[in-house]
């Protein structure tokens, strides 16, 4: 009996499947993303899937990571680095990629304020530092930064931010000392000569 040979277009399309595959052109990467709320103004969380696809955000909105995840492939979202004076929680964190390759899009980033008064320090000397203070909570700059006051104050709050030890010529603004304002928050820049 004469067994039946695939014909040149058979094998040809058959190779061509196997080569798709390999690469992973069957579509069956997905993307991996959701969505950001509360982010403050002018601020920037740092998010991370698998402990090495960062991924900066700087507005609330959709996100997704730069790099694919596999079908069948885990993935797990986590905040690296947390923006000044909030603290964001990653809900639907971690999972799975089902075997179709479904894009995953049901991540939530949620931010929430945490401090009501920021400090930002420009023009520190190097080997220099400055204390800040508001009430019994210090601030100390080894170098130019920001850094939060712990803790919300409500709307209304007087607050009053000194300098405690200035080896340098640092300077306060206008806004040091005031009442905490309907947003909530206070942002302060220190410049130091």
């Amino acid at each position: 009996m004469k067994q039946a040979t695939p014909s040149l277009t058979g094998r040809i399309a058959a190779l061509s499947l196997l080569a798709l595959g390999a690469c992973g052109g069957f579509g069956t990467d997905a993307n991996i993303g959701g969505t950001l709320a509360g982010l403050g103004t002018g601020l920037t969380v740092v998010l991370s899937n698998n402990g090495t696809d960062n991924l900066s955000l700087t507005a609330n909105g959709s996100f997704v990571f730069p790099k694919q995840v596999a079908s069948g492939g885990a993935y797990s979202v986590a905040v690296v680095t947390q923006p000044l004076a909030q603290t964001c929680t990653v809900g639907n964190a971690t999972g799975n990629v089902n075997a179709a390759g479904s894009d995953i899009d049901k991540i939530t980033v949620t931010c929430a304020v945490t401090s009501s008064i920021t400090v930002a320090v420009t023009g520190l000397a190097s080997g220099v530092s400055v204390t800040l203070s508001n009430g019994p909570n210090a601030l100390s700059f080894a170098n130019d930064g920001s850094q939060a006051f712990p803790g919300l104050l409500a709307p209304g709050t007087q607050y009053a931010v000194t300098i405690t030890t200035n080896p340098t010529k640092c300077k306060l603004p206008d806004n040091a000392t005031g009442t905490v304002p309907a947003t909530g928050f206070v942002g302060l820049i220190v410049t130091c000569t």
